[in-house]
């Protein structure tokens, strides 16, 4: 029996082996620090008895698959010490996530922070047991009956909807027991000591409305304190940034009750927004994109060609005009498709490239919204991108290229990922390999690193997408380019090649922010309100000492203005200390102060957020070096000083 290792070393052994055998066999070191292995691209436990050839990667808490499995692990922990503590409780689902892991539990009466406490209290000694993680499957007949005497109809409701052919497996630890594919550690103790019990929150069974309210108790872990000191630091910063709390103290955003997940944008927010949207139109001109705008409803027989009727229909706002069912477009892609099909095309045509800045709506769950990141109507800066197969490489470029742009003029790190075809997929073979191979040349000729996930992709094509990384560490998907081969071919698009025939084109959808209103979401918390000058809804601010210098402030803030600067004046009879400080929690860069030296000479004594006291300056200088900074878009940092 072969194993390949990760390095591509190989071992032989005779007789079945455990992967923590084989761990052991590598080294003690990577024994002890082992959570999980990974034989041929599945994450199982070290327990897992290899039999025949195969691939294999022994996972630590330094790869996803080994923390994800530690966290799992943790989140048993959780479930056996909320039985302990509250016997009558029933459990429901314990996964982990990408921050940590989570139990929805039914309790009797609801819990509070200091209920948390206890809970972890008793996970401390859960641990401090080591006490031995076994795993067993049972039939179904007996699972079932298993999870009956246990009292735990969540769990009994879990195994009756599970295929006839599944392997029922539970964990169990001491007096606890669960019902789990795993994988998990060999003992508690490994769990170690970097947990934390974050929130609670409420979650419906099985996600469904119409289902009971569970309790959902939120929690991390680490394998290194450290590591969980950092995150809880991240987390206390988060909270800082948020950006509904900022949104509302800087007057940019605000929600109703007369439409939640609707957002109301306020005069300071649409500044924002419309900056952002003339900085898309002016760099989309550059690229060679026309801009287009397509309806908001269109007919139902619009939605079924595209298949969005069939496979999106719940998302789907729906309305009935003159007897004919139509909808609310969650998706700009249809009316593209039309409007190129308005007129011929031929290959001297292409590539067309559109852009629109669409408002769509989506019926999200009223638990799932989440101030600008998680809404029912936002504006997608779609493109879509139409062209020959000899151009995608190309046009992947340009598009790579343009979301590059974006993000680093941000100041946003990102990685990239190439998600390759589903197993639902649609059209043929070789349709994908040319696509996959396009995206991934595009990729390797621009030199950039990306992670190939695969059969990931969307059930149309192949895609590319663009993780970007804020000021807090934290990763959001906004960018992201998609092949698509299927819609061409519904609407039947053709163009006229050089040899007079009829082809059909190949789009691209992408997207550079994604969700404007998510994406003015993200960069809320990633400048924790303090815009660049560029993108700030006020770029100075014009503090006369004293009532008698308002004539000169006026004067002040015509000529910035009339230079294209978004200035105003604190008109309050209040002393400057106390407009300073309004100014400065109001995260303006730039603040002038005005007195009767300022009027006598002609200037202005500069106070800004990236130095504090600049001293006074020449308005003309100081018109002159705030241009530039506008139109560099430059991004100046408190470490200036």
């Amino acid at each position: 029996m072969k194993v390949t290792l990760k390095d591509g070393s190989i071992k032989e052994y005779a007789e079945p082996v455990s992967v923590l055998d084989i761990a052991k066999d590598i080294s003690e070191g990577l024994a002890r620090a082992a959570c999980a292995g990974e034989v041929d691209g599945q994450v199982v436990d070290l327990r897992t008895v290899i039999n025949q050839n195969c691939s294999l990667n022994i996972l630590t808490a330094k790869d996803e698959g080994g923390l994800s499995t530690l966290r799992h692990t943790a989140s048993h922990v959780m479930a056996q010490a909320v039985k302990r503590l509250y016997p009558s409780a029933k459990l429901a689902i314990g996964p982990s996530i990408a921050d940590g892991f989570y139990y929805d539990v039914d309790f009797d009466q609801p819990i509070t922070a200091e209920d948390m406490g206890r809970i972890e209290a008793e996970m401390k000694k859960i641990i401090k047991e080591n006490l031995e993680v076994e795993r067993f499957t049972l039939p179904r007949d007996e699972a079932v009956a298993l999870m009956k005497e246990k009292e735990e109809p969540y769990k009994v409701e879990l195994i009756e909807d599970l295929p006839e052919d599944s392997v029922i497996s539970f964990y169990r630890q001491g007096e606890f027991t669960d019902l789990c594919a795993g994988p998990h550690l060999m003992r508690t103790k490994d769990v170690g000591k970097a947990f934390r019990l974050m929130n609670l929150a409420g979650a419906y069974w099985r996600g469904s409305e119409k289902n009971k309210m569970l309790t959902r108790i939120y929690a991390t872990a680490f394998s290194k304190k450290e590591e969980l000191e950092a995150y809880i630091t991240m987390m206390e910063e988060a909270k800082k940034r948020d950006h509904r709390k900022l949104g509302k103290e800087l007057g940019l955003f605000m929600m109703h009750e007369a439409g939640p997940g609707f957002p109301f944008f306020l005069p300071d927010g649409m500044v924002l927004k419309n900056t952002l949207l003339d900085y898309w139109r002016e760099i989309h001109q550059k690229a060679g994109y026309v801009e287009i705008s397509t309806p908001i409803i269109l007919n139902r027989s619009l939605w079924e060609t595209s298949g969005h009727w069939d496979h999106y229909k719940n998302n789907m706002y729906t309305t009935v005009i003159d007897e004919e069912d139509y909808a609310i477009k969650p998706m700009n892609c249809p009316g593209g498709v039309l409007v190129y099909a308005s007129e011929p095309r031929s290959y001297r045509d292409l590539p067309l490239r559109m852009g629109e800045l669409g408002i769509v709506h989506r019926h999200e769950k009223s638990g799932q919204l989440h101030g600008l990141m998680r809404v029912r109507c936002f504006t997608q800066d779609d493109a879509h991108i139409f062209m020959t197969p000899e151009q995608i490489r190309d046009e992947i470029k340009g598009v790579a290229n343009l979301i590059d742009q974006v993000y680093s003029l941000f100041g946003f790190k990102y990685h990239v990922e190439l998600s390759t075809r589903p197993e639902d997929s649609m059209g043929s073979d070789e349709d994908w390999e040319m696509a996959t191979s396009a995206l991934q040349g595009a990729l390797d000729d621009l030199g950039k690193d990306y992670v190939i996930n695969e059969g990931d992709g969307a059930f149309y094509g192949p895609k590319i997408d663009f993780h970007l990384q804020d000021s807090i560490g934290r990763t959001w998907q906004c960018g992201t380019i998609q092949l698509d081969f299927q819609l061409p071919q519904r609407f039947e698009l053709e163009y006229t090649g050089a040899d007079g025939e009829k082809h059909r084109p190949i789009m691209i959808h992408r997207v550079a922010f994604g969700s404007i209103e998510r994406f003015i979401g993200i960069l809320i918390e990633h400048f924790a309100g303090a815009f660049p000058t560029w993108l700030a809804p006020v770029q100075v601010k014009i503090l006369p000492i004293s009532d008698k210098f308002l004539d000169y402030a006026k004067n002040v803030e015509e000529k910035l203005r009339s230079s294209g600067i978004r200035a105003s004046i604190d008109t309050r009879s209040e002393k400057i200390g106390y407009k300073i400080r309004a100014a400065q929690l109001a995260k303006i860069p730039y603040m002038l102060v005005v007195g009767q030296k300022e009027e006598e000479e002609g200037c202005v004594s500069v106070r800004s957020r990236f130095k504090g006291d600049e001293g006074q300056k020449n308005l003309d200088g100081f018109l002159a070096d705030i241009l530039e900074e506008i139109r560099t878009k430059a991004i100046r940092t408190a470490e200036e000083k």
